[in-house]
C-alpha cells in the first residue's frame, strides 16, 4: 500500500523499502556469513585465521574504501529506513497479513539489538574507534588479540546475544525478502522458504558460536608466537629485516 502524505518518505517509499530489503541481504547479510565463517576458522588454528586476515588487509589502502562502500554505507542506509519503520515514519510493507506477530516482533527486536551490537562491536574491534578507547583488534596478530579482547565474561555475552540476535534478524529478513520481491508466494512454497531460511539462521548462529568458542579456548602465548613469525616472514618479503620487525613488535 503506497503511502500519499506528501512525506519524503511517502514520495519514495517503493524505492526506499526496496533498497532496504535488498541491503539486509546484499551486500550485509553476504558480509556477515563470510565475517563470521572468516573468524570461525580460528578453531582450525591460528595460523588459518590469521592467513585468512592477511588476505582481507592486504588490500591496503583500499581496504576502507571497501569497507565504506560494502559495509558501513548499506548499514547505515538499512539502520536508518529500520528505525524510520520502526517508529512509524515508514509504513513496513514487509508485514504481510500472513506473517505471525512473533515472527515480526522478534525481527523487530533484533533488529534494535542487532543495530546496538554493531555499533559496539565497530568500537570495540575496529581499528579507527583506537583513538577513543577502542580498536582491541591487531590485524598483526589478529586471533591473539581478538581472545584477549573477548576475555571477559561479559563481553562473550553480548557477543553471544549479539551473534544470536543478526543470525535470526539476517534468517527471517531472507524469508521476508522473498516475499517482497516475489520469489515465494504460495503457501507451500513459503513452507519451504521458512525451512531453508531456519537453517541458514541455525549455521549462522553455528559460525558465530564456533568462532566464540575457538577465541575462547585459545592458547594465546602460543598464538602469539605463531602470529609474529607469520609477520617476521611477511615482513622479510616485503623487504624489511627480522631485526626491524622485531623491534617494532616490541616498541612500547
Amino acid at each position: 500500500m503506497e503511502n500519499n502524505d506528501g512525506s519524503f518518505f511517502g514520495r519514495h517509499q517503493f524505492l526506499l523499502y526496496r533498497l532496504f530489503s535488498l541491503t539486509g541481504v546484499v551486500p550485509i547479510g553476504g558480509y556477515v556469513i563470510i565475517h563470521l565463517l572468516t573468524n570461525s576458522t580460528v578453531v582450525d588454528s591460528p595460523q588459518m585465521f590469521q592467513k585468512n586476515v592477511n588476505t582481507i588487509h592486504s588490500l591496503g589502502m583500499f581496504l576502507p574504501l571497501v569497507e565504506w562502500t560494502f559495509i558501513f554505507l548499506p548499514l547505515i542506509y538499512h539502520a536508518l529506513i529500520g528505525w524510520a519503520i520502526i517508529s512509524g515514519s515508514m509504513p513496513n510493507l514487509g508485514r504481510y497479513h500472513y506473517a505471525s506477530n512473533f515472527r515480526y516482533t522478534l525481527q523487530r527486536a533484533t533488529g534494535m539489538i542487532a543495530f546496538f551490537f554493531i555499533i559496539w562491536h565497530v568500537w570495540h574491534m575496529h581499528s579507527m574507534a583506537a583513538p577513543i578507547g577502542g580498536g582491541n583488534f591487531d590485524p598483526h596478530h589478529a586471533a591473539s588479540s581478538t581472545a584477549i579482547a573477548l576475555i571477559p565474561l561479559w563481553v562473550k555475552g553480548l557477543y553471544l546475544v549479539g551473534v544470536l540476535a543478526a543470525a535470526y534478524h539476517l534468517a527471517n529478513g531472507i524469508w521476508t525478502f522473498g516475499l517482497t520481491w516475489g520469489l515465494w508466494t504460495s503457501p507451500k512454497a513459503m513452507r519451504r522458504a521458512s525451512f531453508v531460511c531456519l537453517m541458514l539462521g541455525l549455521g549462522v548462529s553455528g559460525l558465530g558460536v564456533t568462532a566464540l568458542v575457538g577465541f575462547g579456548t585459545l592458547d594465546i602465548p602460543e598464538a602469539k608466537k605463531v602470529e609474529t613469525r607469520m609477520d617476521e616472514k611477511q615482513r622479510l618479503l616485503n623487504g624489511q629485516s627480522p631485526s626491524a620487525a622485531v623491534a617494532k613488535d616490541h616498541a612500547p
